[in-house]
């Protein structure tokens, strides 16, 4: 993959100065763990704020999530979420932990968890207590189904994908109900919570008081779910699984080539005069049974094997290629590795790496999405070793790590 060295690193200005960051001087302290909530304290360490990850002396779960490593031994799930963060260790089962904690609460601007319901409460570190001295705390919660019926229910991305119903609708109608290849519903989760607490930051601006935060993966999910739960509520049916077809748009789907399936999404009679010109049968355009969307979507299955027909005559790249230059949304199905270099070939910038101004690491990222022209994402720690910075604050100097633990 070709690296872009022309632009300047994404925490400085053209002219090679720091950038201080929209969110600079908000300090977060971050006492979740896995992906959801460590995904949104990432989101808004990139754009400056302080994030003290709080762990347990036996760390994040995703810690131990191995293999793949990184080459500094480092698990490569617990590296997705967790840059731009410093490490401390509270044990919250001692007196000195326990107070180590809530000094940092206490200091904090924002404070996200994602314990099941009650836990924080058992250590007083809950926003009912904390909220008591800072009444302009933003204190944000994640559960998995919420914290009155579903509060003592386990919040695993995989559950809520089979009780939430994506997982119903995910694979082919041969095919047993299929989990998405990600865990999406953490992922979502997180972003809610990112808009959460900065709709919540807002109006402390106005007010001068904080406010609790609340998002579960359940409910994050059935929002997420968009057209498919929309369909549910106006038909009262529920959707089926269709593969990687569209339950409202023909052709919208992945179509097979000489050697493997291109992805062709076709969303107005003007791309698919286009997609049927290039295939060399343009007579489907006019075909009673294509003419106009819901007709297609009505014979999607003899449309596919029409159109099968002509596209194993070439390579999904040819494809790609000639219908994309006629205006046609097509792609060959790339891997992860493969759709890397093509948002760097687009210009996208797509992977950053970080050096870690005190010990040297080095990390691989794959860059925040979110573009700001004045104040963009900055990248200044790699993810930390477990108890890097421990004894630091908000406001000490960043210190070299005594240990690699």
């Amino acid at each position: 993959m070709s690296t872009n060295t022309d632009r300047p690193p994404a925490d400085t200005t053209p002219e090679g100065h720091p950038t201080p960051g929209p969110l600079e001087g908000l300090k977060v302290a971050d006492f979740s763990r896995v992906l959801a909530g460590p995904f949104a304290s990432m989101m808004l360490a990139d754009f400056g704020a302080d994030v003290l990850k709080v762990e347990s002396p036996a760390g994040d779960d995703t810690r131990s999530w191995v293999p793949p490593v990184d080459e500094h031994g480092v698990g490569t799930y617990f590296s997705s979420v967790n840059r731009n963060k410093r490490s401390v260790v509270c044990d919250l089962r001692t007196d000195e932990g326990l107070a180590r904690a809530l000094a940092i609460a206490m200091e904090a601007d924002i404070v996200i968890e994602n314990f099941r319901p009650g836990v924080m409460q058992r250590f007083g570190l809950d926003y009912a207590s904390l909220v008591e001295r800072r009444p302009d705390l933003v204190y944000c919660s994640i559960t998995g189904f919420g914290s009155t019926g579903g509060a003592h229910l386990p919040g695993y991305d995989l559950l809520v994908q089979a009780v939430g119903g994506l997982m119903s609708v995910t694979g082919s109608q041969d095919s047993e109900p299929s989990k998405v290849g990600v865990a999406l519903v953490d992922v979502v989760t997180g972003q809610n919570a990112v808009v959460g607490i900065l709709a919540a930051l807002r109006s402390r601006d106005a007010t001068g008081r904080g406010q609790r935060v609340e998002v579960n993966l359940l409910s994050s999910l059935l929002s997420g779910l968009v057209n498919q739960a929309s369909s549910t509520l106006a038909t009262g049916q529920a959707p089926q699984r269709m593969g990687n077809a569209h339950p409202s748009i023909a052709p919208y789907e992945t179509l097979l080539t000489a050697d493997g399936p291109v992805a062709i999404a076709v969303g107005t009679d003007k791309q698919f005069e286009s997609l049927v010109r290039v295939l060399g049968v343009p007579d489907l355009a006019v075909d009673p049974r294509f003419r106009g969307n819901s007709q297609r979507v009505a014979h999607r299955d003899a449309l596919k094997v029409l159109l099968e027909e002509q596209l194993g005559t070439r390579s999904a790249v040819e494809w790609a290629h000639l219908l994309s230059s006629a205006g046609v949304p097509a792609g060959k199905v790339n891997s992860i590795a493969e759709a890397l270099s093509l948002a760097e070939d687009l210009g996208l910038t797509p992977v950053v790496e970080i050096t870690d101004p005190t010990t040297g690491r080095t990390s691989q990222q794959v860059a925040n999405p979110i573009r700001l022209s004045e104040t963009p994402a900055s990248y200044t720690r790699v993810p930390p070793l477990l108890g890097e910075h421990d004894g630091a604050t908000f406001t000490s100097t960043l210190q070299p790590a005594a240990t690699g633990k």
